[in-house]
């Protein structure tokens, strides 16, 4: 039982998955106020274009 609890494997990967979860939550946030800003941008410019 206690080679268990010493026993760290689980929790790297734990961690890992947390981490992969952030970043894609951040890249996707990222993304979307991106997506918005160069939609705005490109519907500015076509109306300004004859």
């Amino acid at each position: 039982m206690l080679s268990y609890w010493k026993d760290e494997d689980g929790l790297t990967t734990v961690e890992y998955a947390l981490l992969l979860a952030l970043i894609v939550v951040v890249a996707i946030t990222a993304w979307t106020a991106l997506g918005s800003s160069v939609n705005t941008t490109v519907t500015d410019v076509n109306s300004h274009m004859p």
